[in-house]
């Protein structure tokens, strides 16, 4: 499975490049993005080594690592990014959106776009692992359709959203 590109109302979903890397260490330099996920902004070298592993795909043919960034089309500026790794008839979903940019429902709009193509390719069961103090990424998690789970991982909550029956 590869990433396709995505259209929402306001934004285009694409497909993650190296060459993202640059304007992406900008929108994600904010220190309070690491709050719940821990770790620091990566310098633009170091974001363009992670692209280049992540657009190189998976070492395991059963696992698909699919990233988009997110371009907010009035702005013309990338404003985030979501990620889906797909195992199976699972796909673990994730996103983030760069501070200044937060508080629109863009994470939420992004979210929806990304689990609307995830049904069209046929993924059955959505899932994301969510801080319990975050409640932003409760709130997208929502608008996505995910409801938590009674299940824990690493210290987060498990959210989930069937797909299909």
């Amino acid at each position: 499975m590869y990433p396709a590109r995505i259209r929402t109302p306001r934004l285009d979903l694409l497909p993650l490049r190296a060459e993202h890397a640059t304007e992406m260490a900008t929108v994600l330099s904010s220190p309070a993005l690491h709050t719940f996920t821990g770790g620091a902004p990566l310098t633009p070298a170091a974001l363009r080594t992670r692209y280049e592993r992540l657009v190189a795909g998976s070492p395991d043919p059963a696992v698909s690592w699919l990233n988009w960034v997110l371009r907010l089309r009035t702005e013309a500026r990338l404003t985030g990014t979501v990620q889906a790794t797909v195992t199976g008839s699972e796909a673990e979903i994730a996103w983030v959106v760069g501070a200044p940019w937060q508080g629109r429902g863009l994470a939420s709009e992004a979210a929806r776009g990304l689990v609307s193509w995830l049904e069209e390719q046929a993924v059955p069961t959505v899932v994301a692992h969510i801080h319990p103090d975050h409640q932003a990424s409760a709130a997208v998690a929502t608008a996505a359709g995910l409801t938590p789970t009674d299940e824990w991982q690493d210290g987060e909550v498990r959210w989930r959203r069937a797909t299909r029956p």
